[in-house]
């Protein structure tokens, strides 16, 4: 079965991880938007510079180009994907919805990743990011919250949500995921 899937969850839940695990066993497009804004942002280029500023405030970068590195990728990827920090917001969702209408390559399931604040900025603090401090990570929760966590409400209206503790191992982790999408 070809998935399109989407991974939801606050910075520090997992994402990222089980999203790489489950693309290189599915052989699915792993699109990480926080991925490709890091490439830009090593690559030296005005965008990368414009995005270095805006992550380093804990803040999202914008709409339009988020939107337009993802229309790219699954213009030119035939097969299954998986979302990863796409769409951050209900209006990304609706223009992501348009997007995959025209493509004709609908969503399937949306997977939410779910941890706690504390364990999240452990989690965060241990990646050792130059962009990564408490104030600025307790920062980029809020703006989860305020910004994104209105997803999980959308979705879930739409019966594609599927919640996932994202405690324990790797592994453990993973294994929950494979059991969302069996």
């Amino acid at each position: 079965m070809t998935h399109r899937l989407l991974f939801l969850g606050p910075p520090g839940a997992g994402k990222g991880t089980q999203a790489q695990k489950l693309a290189e066993s599915q052989q699915l497009l792993h699109l990480s938007t926080g991925d490709l804004l890091r490439a830009e942002v090593q690559a030296g280029s005005a965008l990368g510079q414009e995005a270095e500023a805006v992550m380093a405030r804990g803040e999202l970068v914008s709409d339009n180009l988020v939107l337009a590195i993802v229309r790219g990728r699954l213009v030119a990827h035939g097969g299954g994907w998986l979302l990863d920090g796409f769409p951050r917001n209900l209006a990304q969702a609706e223009a992501l919805d348009q997007l995959l209408a025209e493509l004709n390559q609908p969503l399937q399931k949306v997977l939410l990743l779910e941890l706690a604040d504390d364990e999240l900025v452990e989690r965060l603090l241990a990646r050792g990011r130059a962009d990564d401090n408490e104030a600025v990570i307790r920062h980029r929760l809020e703006v989860y919250r305020q910004q994104t966590a209105p997803l999980i409400s959308y979705y879930e209206a739409r019966g594609q949500l599927k919640r996932l503790p994202s405690y324990g191992s790797v592994e453990a982790v993973a294994a929950q995921v494979q059991l969302a999408l069996a």
